[in-house]
């Protein structure tokens, strides 16, 4: 120990005359030093108790009637404005957090909602005051029981607390931007008060919670601006009547986008593509590009956002919790711990036979503590990026089978043919996605960083470490001992391949026909102890790709993990399932379209012109028609080919037909006509 309170060590047995002082007092560790209480910084409480102006216990006190108060002031405005009834006339009118089932709603305001009760709910589980109504010292902290039991109301809490948030974009009106827009400010003003006077705090590590309510400042702050925007805008222009039919604009362009005239640039015929395009095709794959006349349903665009920001509050609970420790151990490391380390054989020997002559042994255990950090860090990265991938990858899946469902593709999604009706198991699985997405994010994540983690670390000190310190591995003494075993493998192989494709295929113009069957039977009986050899290594392989894969898998819930016969057992799948026969049944864009023609109101015909009296009644019982304009006939048949393939191709309509119209006979069609 230095007498700055510091810890003088080299890095890297490589560089012995490089030395690092590590601070144990830094921002980074939990623990604080100081020279007045030298065995403070063994306890997380020496960091000091932060009170602020305005208390947790202050602003929830003063916000939830605020928000109570708003939105039984907007219910009131919105049953006056939509049903033009008395204010006390029957039950008010409740504002609804957001149209999840339509296309109009305000995405970014329902997406920084949720991010922020996303945010909440994971300080929720690991704050020892959940319900932040309570005065810490009421909060019976002692008892298990009780705690979890105030967990629970604070599940209710949260979004009812954070309702208003949303709710105030639904009635678009002014007065509901304006309480939006003191709510906002109100929510935004106290969170970033509280996160500057108290950015520490000692709870896990002292800049978690800094790090962990960065998504609720962000989220506030897009809330925050948002609100007054459309306030100046709504006072500017006035208030815009709401629509008869929710999204219409939408619905129109993707009917226009569906029947628009495409130009044949590309060929039936597909040609084989080189190496790089299709490496550089796959990556695409996995970036979302948005296409002309198809919007993701608002639903989605919610579920991938709180599963982004679950997974972020998950990465940062494993990164404040494990690398400082792994720092203190590493800057505490002591020569007594490293003999200790030397006689189990983790540390390797230099031959120093008493504790004093350690100082190689020492700075050896130090560079494997530094080794397991930079590991440990390096397999959260990519865990990170492999979900935040698997989450953009699944959003051109969710496109395809959109897709593939309105036109009626029912086999191209499902393994067996459904009926897309809503169904009361349909509907709790559709209520249930997003927060079934976050969930398996977090899961994901933690499977995907054990695994990667414990990958790392074996290559690190089964083949990097050694090739560093130029020591023998274990790794390399099993493949230098075991090499008549791997060759014989790899000699099987590429015998039984050369010789299917040498001597027991024979290949015609059209097709390739088995031949030599006598040598291949004897050929098969030789190599059947190898072949078991090989299977077993093939058995392990698949063990190994197909632990990988679930884990990288594990967060997208629009593929199963499980096979296609039981794929109805993984319930994330199933869900999915469920939540596309909801969204399908309910939000086709055709239908949509379909029922804004119908409502559209008729063009005034122009008046009759008038009758000639001079003309005989022969030709006055005649009426003549005008041919119309040649745009006004178009615009006409237009409409109708829309009507029409809006019914043909409705999958929502196929099973309200009547069933003997299914029937080419019973329309008057011939038996013997193949149906088209």
């Amino acid at each position: 120990m230095a007498p700055n309170g510091s810890v003088g060590f080299r890095d890297s047995p490589l560089e012995p005359g490089i030395f690092l002082d590590e601070d144990l007092g830094s921002d980074w560790y939990i623990y604080e030093s100081t020279e007045s209480a030298p065995h403070d910084d063994l306890f997380p409480d020496a960091i000091p108790e932060c009170h602020p102006t305005i208390s947790p216990h202050m602003y929830h006190t003063i916000m939830a009637p605020i928000s109570l108060a708003v939105i039984v002031a907007l219910s009131f405005l919105v049953k006056r404005r939509r049903l033009h009834l008395s204010c006390w006339n029957g039950v008010p009118g409740l504002l609804s957090p957001g149209n999840l089932l339509e296309q109009d709603g305000h995405r970014a305001v329902a997406a920084a909602v949720l991010a922020l009760l996303c945010s909440e709910l994971c300080r929720l589980l690991l704050d020892p005051h959940p319900l932040p109504l309570l005065p810490p010292s009421g909060t019976p902290t002692g008892t298990p029981t009780a705690r979890e039991f105030w967990k629970v109301l604070a599940l209710l809490y949260f979004p009812v607390l954070y309702s208003p948030l949303l709710a105030c974009a639904g009635p678009r009106h002014r007065l509901g931007y304006a309480a939006g827009t003191l709510l906002a400010w109100g929510h935004c003003g106290a969170q970033a008060w509280h996160r500057a006077q108290c950015p520490l705090a000692p709870k896990i590590h002292r800049l978690y919670s800094l790090l962990s309510h960065v998504p609720v400042l962000l989220s506030l702050s897009l809330l925050s601006l948002w609100y007054p925007v459309q306030l100046l805008r709504s006072l500017r222009n006035g208030d815009s009547p709401e629509p008869r039919i929710s999204g219409k604009s939408y619905y129109r362009k993707y009917l226009k986008a569906l029947l628009s005239k495409r130009d044949q640039k590309g060929s039936s015929v597909k040609i084989d593509e080189s190496l790089g395009s299709r490496i550089r095709s796959y990556l695409l794959s996995y970036i979302y590009i948005p296409e002309e006349g198809f919007r993701i349903p608002l639903k989605l665009v919610v579920s991938i956002t709180v599963a982004v920001i679950a997974v972020y509050q998950v990465a940062v609970l494993l990164l404040v919790a494990v690398v400082p420790t792994l720092r203190i151990v590493r800057a505490g490391m002591t020569k007594d711990v490293v003999v200790l380390l030397v006689q189990f054989g983790l540390v390797p020997s230099q031959g120093a036979a008493v504790p004093g002559d350690l100082e190689q042994e020492l700075r050896t255990a130090r560079h494997f503590l530094w080794a397991l950090e930079v590991c440990y860090i390096c397999s959260l990265v990519l865990c990170c990026l492999l979900t935040c991938a698997m989450l953009l990858r699944s959003l051109g899946m969710h496109r395809s089978n959109l897709r593939a469902l309105y036109q009626g593709a029912v086999l191209d999604v499902f393994s067996k043919a459904h009926i897309l009706r809503p169904s009361r198991e349909s509907l709790v699985c559709w209520m249930a996605f997003s927060s079934f997405q976050a969930a398996f994010a977090c899961l994901g994540l933690l499977i995907q960083q054990v695994i990667f983690f414990l990958c790392f670390v074996a290559f690190t000190f089964l083949v990097v470490i050694p090739l560093q310190l130029g020591t023998s591995s274990p790794l390399f003494g099993i493949i230098r001992n075991m090499w008549p075993f791997w060759l014989t493998l790899v000699v099987a192989v590429l015998v039984q391949h050369l010789l299917a494709h040498f001597q027991f295929l024979e290949q015609h113009s059209l097709q390739k026909e088995i031949t030599n069957r006598r040598a291949l039977y004897i050929v098969t009986f030789l190599l059947f102890p190898t072949n078991v050899l090989v299977g077993a290594m093939a058995a392990v392989w698949r063990v190994v790709i197909s632990g990988l894969y679930n884990a990288v898998h594990f967060c997208r819930l629009d593929i199963s993990l499980l096979h296609r016969g039981v794929e109805t057992f993984d319930p994330g799948y199933r869900t999915y399932c469920h939540y596309l026969r909801v969204e399908v049944s309910q939000c086709h864009p055709l239908l949509k379209a379909f029922c804004f023609l119908l409502l559209q109101p008729g063009r005034p015909e122009p008046p009759a012109p008038p009758r000639d009296t001079q003309l005989e009644e022969g030709l006055q019982l005649m009426h003549p028609k005008h041919p119309a304009p040649g745009r006004a006939r178009s615009r006409r048949i237009r409409a109708r080919w829309w009507v029409a393939y809006t019914l043909l191709h409705n999958p929502s309509l196929t099973a309200s037909r009547k069933t003997a119209l299914a029937d080419p006979a019973a329309n008057g069609a011939q038996l013997g006509v193949p149906r088209p």
